[in-house]
């Protein structure tokens, strides 16, 4: 049979591929060296799913259907021409780019104990995600073997000699923040192809034996696109080999749930461009409006939990009917213990198995917030000057996130997600630090620096708190009543103003008798 699209290989060059409507492009490697002993095959598109078969018409077992698609093929003793099929499952067009990568005898097999999936070797990633998180899984490895040799036994025997020993370490690559591209992701791919690019450029996340389920989740992060991939060792023939990496940006761009074109709303950057300017507010001017601060603080609290409302309206009114401002010291130390315990386990600590417990992590977290406001407790003005700097500055950058993808959102984002969702904890909450997050690092840091200094120097020769409004009109009130010096003291009571200026309005005027004027 005659094809349409033929497309030559060569071992370990990127080739780009387009599918066309209604076609099928065959790819083909020739002159393969004799002491290759398999060929994986990876396919990769920007979205677009292809399928990628080891015959024309693509059959189950036989085939497998992904934007990130890949096949293993063992080598014959004789053996040096190769040939895959690819096409799209709903007939359109597509393009990609797509490597062939040699292996030795002694290199393990990604994916050749396989006994979840339908391919009888499968090297692929396989990927979901939701809102919260994003899973990855693969099936376990075999260790090598050369052309025409029976494969060794997956499960018969745990000893040295078996696929027991094979370790396994997953990586992630983050592409430019808020880079939707094609190009970026092309150029990202070819970065992370072969075993040494992703040892070179990838983050290690974790190692794993032949013993650890090959499952792993990680913090979902919309908008930013991540490369997942997973290396698998022979620690004992010193050998390695690469599954076939899969990409995601944690939304779709083929549907409007979750499309990346909806993460841009103008409804999302109004909302943050106000609580910024209400973050910028009380960044520099929190204290001294200390019912403003109190209730903005009570609003960013309505947003990270429902009883906000509630807890922001009780502690004001005990400031302004009492005069005490312990409850409202209290909560505002513990809306910055809330943000410092959400820095802290921010960093990689929180990526340490132990916290992947969910008593463990609660305890702790909630142990750094009850600390901060029994800190600040001896000194509540500068606590709560503190709290205003950094609180303020801190919406600032997420307005900022509105308009330019920074990862400091997740700060308190992953918090959130874990309590909302008891399985985020076992994901890997590791995000990509770049150029626009240092910046606005940065921007955070003088904004909060600069708050905290301008508060300080303002306030340093008034009143710790403002006074209550009620304890503020009620001494006023007993002023009035005994001192009889005072003008106010003979001016009737407001009730008494408004009952006469009603009986002014309503009453008919006295004719006064004599209407002509007098003649002098």
């Amino acid at each position: 049979m005659c094809f349409a699209d033929r497309v030559l290989f060569s071992l370990g060059t990127f080739q780009n591929v387009s599918v066309p409507v209604n076609g099928t492009v065959q790819a083909v490697v020739s002159r393969v060296p004799a002491d290759v002993s398999f060929l994986t095959l990876q396919f990769h598109t920007h979205h677009r799913n292809v399928t990628l078969s080891y015959t024309l018409i693509p059959l189950y077992g036989f085939s497998v259907t992904a934007a990130d698609a890949g096949l293993l093929s063992n080598l014959t003793l004789s053996q040096t021409t190769v040939s895959w099929f690819l096409k799209t499952p709903d007939g359109s067009s597509a393009a990609g780019i797509g490597v062939i990568l040699p292996y030795t005898s002694t290199d393990p097999v990604p994916g050749a104990c396989n006994q979840e999936f339908p391919l009888e070797i499968d090297p692929n990633i396989y990927l979901q995600y939701n809102l919260f998180e994003t899973m990855i899984t693969f099936a376990p490895a075999n260790i090598g073997y050369g052309r025409g040799e029976i494969p060794p036994a997956c499960d018969v025997d745990m000893g040295s000699s078996t696929r027991w020993r094979l370790v396994y370490e997953v990586y992630q690559y983050f592409l430019p923040e808020g880079d939707l591209s094609e190009q970026s992701l092309i150029s990202s791919l070819e970065k992370v192809a072969n075993v040494q690019n992703v040892q070179d450029n990838s983050r290690k996340v974790v190692s794993l034996t032949s013993h650890d389920r090959t499952q792993f989740s990680f913090s979902s992060l919309p908008g930013q696109g991540v490369i997942f991939s997973v290396i698998v060792r022979d620690p004992v023939l010193n050998t390695s080999a690469s599954y076939i990496p899969v990409h995601t940006y944690a939304c779709s761009f083929n549907s409007t749930l979750d499309g990346c074109s909806d993460l841009g709303r103008v409804s999302t950057k109004v909302f943050f461009t106000v609580i910024g300017l209400a973050g910028l507010f009380v960044c520099f001017v929190g204290h001294r409006f200390f019912k403003c601060g109190e209730r903005c603080f009570s609003f960013r609290l309505a947003l990270t939990a429902l009883m906000g409302v509630v807890g922001g309206v009780a502690m004001v009114m005990s400031w302004w009917r009492f005069g005490s401002v312990m409850a409202c010291v209290l909560v505002v130390g513990l809306i910055l213990g809330f943000l410092i315990s959400s820095i802290v386990f921010f960093t990689p600590l929180g990526d340490l198995p132990v916290f992947h417990n969910d008593v463990v992590f609660w305890v702790v977290f909630v142990c750094i917030m009850v600390f901060v406001p029994l800190f600040f407790i001896r000194w509540p003005r500068e606590g709560n000057i503190i709290t205003c700097g950094v609180v303020g500055a801190y919406t600032v950058v997420l307005a900022v996130n509105a308009y330019t993808y920074t990862s400091l959102s997740f700060i308190t984002l992953d918090v959130l997600k874990r309590l909302l969702n008891h399985n985020f904890s076992r994901a890997f909450i590791s995000v990509p630090l770049q150029d626009i997050d240092f910046i606005m690092i940065t921007v955070w840091v003088v904004l909060g620096v600069s708050g905290i200094v301008v508060q300080l120097y303002r306030e340093k020769s008034r009143p710790f708190f403002p006074p209550s409004p009620y304890v503020m009109w009620k001494q006023e009130r007993e002023r009035r009543k005994t001192n009889v010096l005072d003008p106010s003291h003979h001016k009737p009571s407001l009730s008494a103003q408004i009952l006469g200026r009603i009986r002014q309005l309503t009453q008919r005027a006295e004719p006064a008798g004599e209407t002509t004027p007098l003649l002098l």
